[in-house]
């Protein structure tokens, strides 16, 4: 697998193609459930450029913004819009099963909260 997004000899479409059936799923994988922070959202669009970068053949010293790069591959950033897309599915599918499952996804629990920051929910992930 690592020589078909760096073949010369396959076209451009073909490698686009190819990542997004064998590498994207792989990255993506359990992203339903994910919290998103910025930091995670930052590594991932840089993943998503690492694997355009490598497939256009742009090495790391050549100096272009990844508006170019993105430009060159005729593509749009897509990784975090499927991402939130899956998790807006995935949290209409838990909304409709019970009382349970809902509690635990808005993280409206009765009681005292524990110290210190608390955990990120996924309703907040989505609000943003």
């Amino acid at each position: 697998m690592k020589t078909i997004p760096t073949n010369k000899h396959i076209s451009i479409e073909r490698r686009k193609r190819a990542l997004q059936c064998y590498i994207e799923p792989v990255l993506m994988y359990g992203c339903e459930a994910w919290t998103i922070s910025k930091q995670i959202q930052n590594k991932l669009e840089a993943t998503e450029m690492w694997f355009l970068r490598r497939m256009l053949g742009i090495p790391w010293s050549v100096r272009k913004t990844n508006e170019r790069v993105l430009n060159e591959a005729n593509k749009r950033r897509s990784m975090i819009r499927t991402i939130r897309k899956r998790q807006a599915t995935f949290l209409g599918h838990v909304m409709r099963r019970g009382k349970l499952e809902h509690l635990v996804t808005t993280g409206k629990f009765e009681g005292k909260r524990s110290r210190g920051r608390q955990r990120e929910k996924i309703m907040d992930g989505l609000a943003t």
